[in-house]
């Protein structure tokens, strides 16, 4: 009895470990189990969240789990940033983020409470949403050499809105600036709702905002689109030319989107998400519904996640200092 017990124990002790991996595999293998969080870190109602949402319930349908969208706003994004960064890496905390939460910030901000270079596991970056550059009508210019020109003769006449410090809006007009050899002024509001009025208006004469929320009111006639800021065409505004187009080579102003969890997602976890994702962006109706918010797909499961990102970062401090721009 003694060696059997003895012979039992060794036995055990072997093949616990292997038991364990098996519990291990069996258990990711199971993923997902419950409800998935999508953090939404801008507002209710916008075009990322709108993304955000679409995203939900596509990817819930292929995982076979509920997927839903909580909004986490505030800081430029960064409260709901901080907030995954720092959730447990099991999966079922995720993040939409853009490059404002990546790379604008961390370029703007002495202090970030995270280190996006690090502090995330890419699942993939799943395209770009691009922006506008619009006029009041009471503009005379057609396209962008004539406000160029315009401004070149008017030059204390002209500013341009964006939705606030350090957004990409914000990045777009002073890449505008950098590319013309102008200096057209900068006046930063409290998101895009009150730019747009105050473009409406005729408070302002220009500003930079995304291609869903510019298109009813150029269809509507309130506002003139005068360059997309992509390098390639929008489906929404399909006769509005590119920046690049335009004569400014190599202008390219968008605001990225990519899907993150917490650093430290297990290996099948992230698999089953990357794999999930990719499915979704790959559909043609999705892609169909996304080109609606002016989102132009593109997959991209970022395995060069870190240094990509620093080289972003550097790119963007120098676009900063160059054209002052400061966060709020």
């Amino acid at each position: 009895m003694r060696l059997n017990g003895l012979l039992r124990h060794a036995l055990l002790k072997l093949i616990a470990p292997s038991l364990l991996a098996c519990a291990a595999i069996s258990a990711h293998a199971a993923y997902p189990e419950q409800t998935i969080t999508l953090i939404a870190p801008f507002p209710a109602g916008g075009a990322a969240d709108v993304i955000a949402r679409l995203l939900a319930k596509e990817l819930g349908d292929k995982l076979g789990k509920s997927v839903v969208v909580e909004n986490k706003s505030g800081a430029g994004s960064t409260i709901g940033g901080a907030y995954v960064a720092n959730a447990k890496p099991d999966g079922y905390t995720i993040l939409l983020g853009s490059n404002s939460t990546f790379v604008l910030n961390p370029a703007l901000m002495d202090k970030m409470p995270y280190d996006s270079s690090v502090a995330f596991d890419p699942i993939g970056k799943i395209g770009t949403l691009g922006l506008v550059l619009i006029v009041h009508p009471s503009v005379p210019a057609k396209n962008v050499a004539e406000l160029v020109a315009l401004i070149k003769a008017n030059p204390d006449k002209f500013s341009y809105g964006s939705y606030g410090n350090g957004t990409t809006s914000n990045f777009a007009g002073a890449l505008f600036n950098h590319f013309t050899g102008l200096n057209v002024t900068h006046i930063p509001y409290k998101g895009s709702a009150p730019a747009m009025n105050d473009l409406i208006g005729g408070q302002i004469p220009i500003t930079y905002d995304t291609i869903l929320a510019a298109t009813p009111q150029a269809r509507n006639g309130r506002v003139r689109p005068l360059a997309v800021t992509g390098l390639q065409r929008s489906a929404l505004l399909p006769d509005v030319p590119t920046m690049d187009e335009s004569g400014y080579k190599g202008y390219e102003a968008v605001a990225w989107q990519s899907i993150v969890g917490p650093k430290g997602l297990p290996k099948e976890v992230k698999a089953r998400l990357q794999k999930a994702l990719s499915e979704v962006i790959a559909d043609p109706a999705v892609q169909a519904k996304m080109q609606q918010t002016g989102f132009d797909t593109l997959w991209d499961p970022m395995p060069n996640w870190p240094e990509a990102i620093r080289a972003e970062i550097v790119e963007a401090r120098k676009i900063a200092s160059q054209a002052n721009i400061k966060a709020d």
